[in-house]
């Protein structure tokens, strides 16, 4: 399922998460790998609110997912994140969604993460302190 220096936050699905069908709504993984990044970045020590007060936004650029199999309500997930490479002013994160039965992988994406100023939304270099984190064997 997870693998060293993997970060992994879990989720239950909720009603609202599924569709008329009964199962999470595609675009809801999305939600829950947002959420899992943004938890991944405050046990690193970084409130996304003080980093942009601090005028450092983090950004989508790109993301690629395929879905494999559904979750339905109710459901106890676990997203992972990973890093996979860091540039001057972006990094690229591997995420999977693992759900019932354990371990089973329904959701995978490859996401790109652009850091831009939070007053011009142009690219600026990720702050060292970020970087020494995100890189650390945790």
């Amino acid at each position: 399922m997870t693998s060293p220096g993997e970060f992994l936050w879990p989720v239950r699905v909720y009603y609202e998460d599924t569709d008329a069908g009964g199962v999470v709504y595609y675009a809801n993984y999305l939600k829950f790998m947002e959420r899992a990044r943004t938890e991944w970045l405050r046990t690193l020590g970084f409130e996304q609110d003080r980093l942009a007060a601090e005028g450092v936004l983090f950004m989508v650029a790109s993301i690629a997912v395929d879905y494999l199999a559904p979750a339905r309500f109710n459901d106890r997930l676990d997203v992972g994140v990973r890093l996979e490479r860091l540039a001057r002013a972006s990094f690229e994160l591997s995420q999977a969604v693992w759900g019932p039965p354990a371990g089973h992988t329904l959701c995978r994406g490859h996401v790109r993460i652009a850091c831009v100023h939070s007053h011009t939304l142009k690219p600026r270099a990720i702050p060292p302190a970020i970087r020494q984190e995100v890189t650390r064997e945790h």
